[in-house]
């Protein structure tokens, strides 16, 4: 990323998307993404990135 680019967070208190320039306390947010969109998607991103590292667990504990 460019430097000056602006970055956006997910705000976990409020659900909502914050620019980089507006960004809520750090302990609430999740990011940095490099696009709105990404920001938005921020909860799902997680949750599947989880559900395969789960997988990935499970397949190492039974010797796949």
């Amino acid at each position: 990323m460019s430097e000056g680019a602006e970055q956006y967070w997910y705000n976990l208190s409020t659900g909502q998307v914050e620019a980089s320039s507006r960004k809520g306390q750090g302990k609430d947010v999740m990011g940095p993404y490099p696009t709105r969109a990404a920001a938005q998607q921020a909860l799902e991103s997680a949750r599947a990135r989880t559900e395969a590292w789960d997988e990935e667990d499970r397949r190492w504990k039974d010797g796949d």
